[in-house]
């Protein structure tokens, strides 16, 4: 009965040029692909999204986001290579009427506020039900911000301490210099940094020699110890 109901709200107000309404256009970006794979089943088959694709990283997800015109991305937040929060600040700059939503494992302030910072418009634990995942996503759909209850004093904190006056010190970092400190923090050499994001490896070096002026950290320890608490990696991710 949960499932049925949930299939007759699902529907976003659009149609396909013959009066019917169109199924949302979902794009799933996880890591884990059984969980991508588990999620996108259900709500194909019980909630009336349409999957249009499945991405591992960050990086495949800018791709995929921009040939497959989704209404809406479901983004994991601590992710090999690029990170959802990245990618978020990527996309929606890219392309401000994307919805994206965050579903990750992760309660901790440095994700919550990385993902609504770079232009979330949902959040979502990996411990709530699915229930609140499809309401999340509808929410997230009619314009409005969802916040799963255990993550919204977050929020509300830091919104009373007016945080957003600081300049966070990630801030001074480019888009490039956030990749590439990322996947320093994880463990990559100047070399294999410069294959995956297709430059050299002595312009890996010019960002690498600015990360560490602009952040006054001069130690690969001190690097990923600082990735690690902005949210732009994860203890899991460092090799």
């Amino acid at each position: 009965m949960v499932h049925k109901h949930l299939k007759n709200r699902s529907k976003i107000d659009s149609d396909d040029g013959d009066g019917k309404q169109k199924d949302p256009r979902l794009l799933i970006v996880d890591d884990h692909k059984i969980v991508s794979d588990s999620i996108g089943f259900t709500l194909e088959t019980s909630a009336d999204f349409k999957v249009v694709g499945r991405a591992v990283n960050g990086r495949e997800a800018m791709s995929m986001a921009e040939r497959l015109k989704p209404d809406i991305v479901l983004m994991d937040v601590s992710m090999p290579d690029m990170n959802g929060i990245e990618a978020t600040r990527q996309m929606v700059g890219d392309n401000p009427h994307l919805k994206v939503v965050a579903l990750t494992m992760h309660s901790a302030k440095p994700y919550v506020m990385g993902m609504l910072n770079a232009g979330a418009s949902g959040y979502i634990l990996k411990t709530s039900p699915f229930e609140e995942v499809v309401n999340g996503l509808r929410v997230v759909l009619s314009g409005t911000v969802y916040l799963s209850p255990e993550i919204t004093h977050l929020v509300v904190e830091y919104a009373k301490n007016k945080e957003w006056e600081v300049v966070d010190s990630l801030s001074l970092l480019t888009n490039r210099e956030r990749q590439v400190l990322q996947m320093i923090s994880e463990g990559h050499t100047s070399k294999e940094i410069a294959r995956r994001m297709n430059i050299s490896a002595k312009t890996v070096d010019v960002h690498r020699n600015n990360i560490k002026k602009k952040l006054d950290i001069h130690t690969i320890a001190g690097l990923t110890k600082f990735a690690i608490t902005k949210g732009l990696t994860d203890l899991a991710d460092i090799q």
